[in-house]
């Protein structure tokens, strides 16, 4: 997605204009639309005209119409937009108040305007703007003396450093200067991954080199981060794995990508850290149920006690047409972040969205039991008998 515009006002009124440019765009599309925005994009109209002789007849025309929007349908598997709503500004082909269905594509601007625009939306366009939220792998191919650190997404690669060292050969009774500039090659290259990769996001990190440079590199980047006492780099090393690539230039990236131990590791990374996330609340529902809590209810009341290790939301909820329902919703992603809790928004489009669906949408992992609730709920449905 890209972001051409952007006017927000004090009190998060406003407008921005975006370009999908791919299939994943509209999906991010149809979660920014609510029911009472106002869409402003390019549409053909059937328009009927009137030649001099008084004969009637009919053409396309392609115009720019500005919507209030009343009915968002989405095709997931054509990923196709279509949005319902009457015309609110005049146009020479439509009149005010008619009604029409502007079908959204990738690579066609549109601008789309609020009343209030809520953190949840705000993420969701940094999110589908910005490269590096969707590259959940990130690569550094290498040779001795150079050395790529890139991010795949999945329709792009991004080559985000480039390092180059001159490396002396090795001399008969004397390796001293090719280790120490091996050395600083090495150096500069853990430098540079640890400054362009965000372990948050990325789930895995391909090492790939010919021979063994890619061993020795990892050696040394880990024997490092010990000494120092690198926690980035310690904490994450179980992402990192190496591959076979023919060199160190960026094109060799390719090879490594298709080396079936990669494409089994990678396959849907970023649905992987979901699954896990709702995976662990299964597990602590089944041995510490006072730690699992789900229903919109009992995840509120777990949040008022500031318990929330980790939320899990389905992006469904915040696609609800009551406004206030749906501010509440965003209230409860904000508190639990505030509160320093991770938030997890699912897809409703992947078994594990629609796994969370099952569950009302909404459920916690507690940092601590909280069994007062049921407690509470025992005690007044005793006292309503």
């Amino acid at each position: 997605m890209r972001l051409v515009r952007k006017d927000l006002e004090k009190d998060n009124a406003g407008q921005v204009t975006l370009i999908p440019e791919e299939p994943e765009d509209m999906w991010h599309t149809y979660n920014l639309l609510q029911v009472g925005d106002s869409l402003r994009a390019s549409t053909i109209r059937k328009v009927q005209t009137e030649s001099a002789t008084g004969s009637v007849g009919s053409n396309r025309v392609r115009t720019t119409l500005t919507l209030c929007v009343e009915t968002i349908d989405f095709d997931s598997q054509a990923c196709q937009l279509r949005v319902k709503g009457t015309n609110i500004q005049e146009n020479e082909y439509v009149k005010m108040g008619a009604y029409h269905t502007i079908e959204l594509e990738p690579n066609r601007q549109f601008t789309l305007a609020k009343k209030q625009w809520d953190s949840v939306v705000l993420e969701r366009i940094e999110q589908a703007c910005d490269p590096a939220w969707s590259a959940d792998v990130a690569a550094v191919v290498m040779q001795e003396g150079l050395a790529h650190v890139c991010l795949v997404t999945p329709s792009m690669t991004l080559t985000r450093a480039k390092v180059e060292v001159n490396i002396p050969r090795k001399r008969r009774g004397n390796c001293s200067q090719h280790d120490r500039a091996l050395e600083r090659f090495y150096e500069q290259v853990v430098q540079a991954i640890q400054r362009h990769i965000n372990f948050e996001v990325v789930k895995c990190v391909l090492v790939a080199s010919p021979g063994f440079v890619r061993e020795q590199f990892c050696d040394y980047m880990f024997q490092q981060a010990v000494k120092t006492d690198n926690k980035l780099l310690l904490e994450n090393r179980s992402k990192f794995l190496q591959v076979h690539s023919s060199s160190g230039h960026k094109y060799a990236l390719k090879e490594a990508l298709c080396d079936p131990a990669v494409t089994s590791r990678l396959s849907d990374t970023k649905a992987a850290g979901e699954v896990k996330a709702l995976d662990d609340f299964y597990k602590m529902l089944q041995h510490e149920p006072d730690r699992a809590f789900y229903g919109l209810k009992h995840v509120e009341k777990a949040n008022e006690a500031m318990a929330i290790d980790t939320l899990l939301i389905s992006d469904e909820l915040f696609r609800h047409q009551d406004v206030a329902t749906r501010t509440r919703y965003v209230k409860l992603v904000d508190s639990v972040r505030e509160n320093m809790g991770t938030v997890r928004i699912f897809s409703s489009l992947h078994v594990s969205g629609e796994q969370l669906g099952q569950l009302t949408g909404v459920a916690a992992i507690l940092r601590f039991p909280v069994a007062e609730l049921s407690d509470q709920e025992d005690e007044s449905s005793s006292e309503e008998d």
